[in-house]
């Protein structure tokens, strides 16, 4: 081998350690390869050190959620007022509404269950086979509406002491075939039309009862949209947003929820306008995803102000007050609360 600067392999080794040291401080003067050289990833909270708020003492409040048995909760001065838990029961609860009489009606996949605060089966829907249902809502203390994924899927409203299908139309899809993203989340307006998250389809429409649809908008990754006391749409959806839309699809307040800071709200769900102006989130945790370690847990609700500035947080894993997953968070003795007191068209 060769000399080089007549040093042999030691002048070799010296060259190469010049080039190293030259090609180094190269790197470091690019600011881009510099950064990434000294970069550290920053991990995102899942909650911050200290919860806002009272935590479960915050208000009374009905709680349900999708999980492997069928779990519901009143909670009042941050206890365990009243549970209802079914580890039989097939399907996850997707809808639930606590009525002023202390009845529940739910929507659980394959089936919608009416009970008494006895826990007493009042009226009960088996969903036929290839079919789920995943929101129901009662009108008046009679009827029922709720809408029914399947490959023709549809819209109906049931008279639950006589029996009869009063009301019943069908509801456009993406895929007939693909049952379980179809729908899961509508909701009455006020002025006795329904609005619908058609997920599947990445739109909010809003129906009369006879089904001629009156609204559609566009919003891509929709999971539930709530009609507002001033003619606007709550909605919030799997891209992890929550937004306030106006009939014409305009934009007038969003909250997008990678931006929070301390907190990471994965799964968001329902999201409601509380009488108080805020905005209250629900965040969902996935149980067929593994167990849960508490430790490791994310808050189950937020609730956000106009402004965007979170006041208080849910975060409820351990026993005495395990609430397990959240979809629905029904505030009592909220002026906006949903319960039976609407109407659909001259349904009532």
């Amino acid at each position: 081998m060769k000399n080089i600067k007549g040093h042999g392999l030691n002048g070799r080794a010296v060259l190469c350690s010049s080039f190293l040291a030259i090609l180094l401080l190269a790197c470091f003067d690019h600011p881009a390869i510099a950064q990434g050289a000294t970069a550290v990833v920053a991990v995102k909270p899942l909650v911050p050190a200290v919860l806002p708020g009272k935590g479960a003492e915050q208000f009374d409040f009905f709680y349900a959620g999708e999980a492997k048995s069928h779990n519901m909760y009143i909670v009042r001065k941050g206890k365990i007022a009243w549970s209802y838990i079914d580890t039989a029961g097939r399907g996850e609860i997707s809808d639930a509404v606590l009525m002023t009489n202390g009845n529940i009606l739910f929507a659980h996949q394959f089936g919608i269950t009416l009970i008494g605060p006895d826990k007493k089966v009042l009226w009960n829907y088996d969903t036929p086979k290839g079919c789920e249902t995943h929101t129901a809502q009662p009108i008046g203390t009679d009827h029922v509406v709720f809408i029914q994924n399947g490959d023709t899927a549809k819209l109906f409203v049931v008279n639950i002491k006589t029996g009869k299908t009063e009301k019943e139309f069908v509801l456009p899809v993406k895929n007939p075939k693909s049952v379980h993203g179809q729908f899961r989340h509508a909701r009455l307006t006020e002025s006795g039309t329904i609005i619908v998250a058609h997920m599947d389809l990445g739109k909010v429409c809003e129906y009369d009862s006879n089904g001629n649809q009156l609204l559609s908008l566009d919003v891509p990754g929709v999971w539930s949209a709530v009609p507002l006391k001033n003619g606007n749409i709550l909605v919030s959806g799997n891209l992890r947003f929550v937004r306030e839309i106006t009939r014409k699809g305009e934009v007038v307040w969003e909250y997008p929820l990678d931006e929070i800071p301390d907190f990471t709200i994965s799964s968001p769900q329902i999201a409601i306008r509380l009488a108080n102006g805020n905005t209250l989130v629900n965040n969902w945790y996935n149980q067929w995803n593994g167990k849960l370690d508490p430790t490791r847990a994310q808050a189950q609700a937020i609730e956000v102000t106009p402004d965007k500035k979170v006041i208080w947080a849910l975060r409820a894993w351990t026993d005495p007050l395990n609430l397990g997953p959240s979809t629905t968070i029904q505030v009592l003795n909220d002026a906006n609360s949903t319960s039976e007191k609407v109407h659909f068209g001259d349904i009532k």
